[in-house]
């Protein structure tokens, strides 16, 4: 898709912030905490395509949960409406639900398009790849929680989230964006705590054999 390159900024207009925060946001329920991924995020290797602002999509991942509702900083599209977005994680996550704060106005995204593992999209095979699940984000200020099906999100190392489309807008804005879900770090000691515990030297010899071929570590370059 080479109309996301070579663009003029010029023509960009920010008449369509979409940031009303008049009502009250007291009530608002805070997701359970101990599901919220956050410092588990990858956010050096976050990377966007067609972001007018570099590195502004990290930084919306970046947000805490105590700064989901700030307007800024925010991501913009640039070209056109889409943005592909790359978030990898520091182990392994069994993904429950995405989180986003878009607004109310036609610049809110409209369809998601989820993949699992895949490191290597651009909008070009992001259109023509089956995703993972595709995701409907409806138009509004407040917080989003839009459940995956867990059975295909078990493993997740990254996600590729492609906002398609948006309500009509020539340009996608979005305030924050966060996951839900179970952790696991990648280490190794899984292997050392059995190693520990074999009972004689025919298991230390079979566990540690195990250790050697890294049978445990393979997982994020087997997907």
């Amino acid at each position: 898709m080479s109309h996301h390159e070579g663009h003029d900024h010029s023509g960009h207009g920010h008449g369509d912030r979409g940031h009303d925060h008049s009502h009250d946001h007291s009530d608002e329920t805070e997701p359970a905490l101990q599901t919220l991924i956050w410092k588990q995020i990858d956010f050096d290797n976050i990377r966007t395509l067609n972001e007018e602002e570099p590195d502004s999509g990290a930084k919306i991942v970046k947000k805490t949960w105590q700064q989901h509702l700030e307007a800024e900083p925010e991501l913009v599209s640039d070209a056109d409406e889409q943005l592909l977005m790359f978030v990898p994680f520091a182990g392994v996550l069994k993904l429950h639900a995405i989180l986003i704060r878009a607004s109310a106005s036609s610049s809110c995204p409209q369809t998601l398009k989820v993949y699992h593992n895949r490191d290597d999209l651009d909008f070009s095979t992001a259109s023509d790849l089956e995703p993972t699940q595709t995701l409907t984000v409806s138009q509004t200020n407040d917080v989003q929680e839009l459940p995956v099906k867990r059975a295909k999100f078990g493993n997740t190392y990254n996600l590729s989230l492609f906002m398609e489309d948006n309500y009509g807008n020539e340009v996608t804005r979005v305030y924050w964006i966060g996951f839900k879900g179970e952790f696991t770090e990648l280490n190794r000691e899984p292997v050392e705590v059995l190693y520990e515990k074999a009972a004689n030297p025919k298991d230390h010899e079979l566990i540690a054999g195990i250790g050697e071929r890294g049978a445990l570590g393979g997982g994020r370059h087997g997907m």
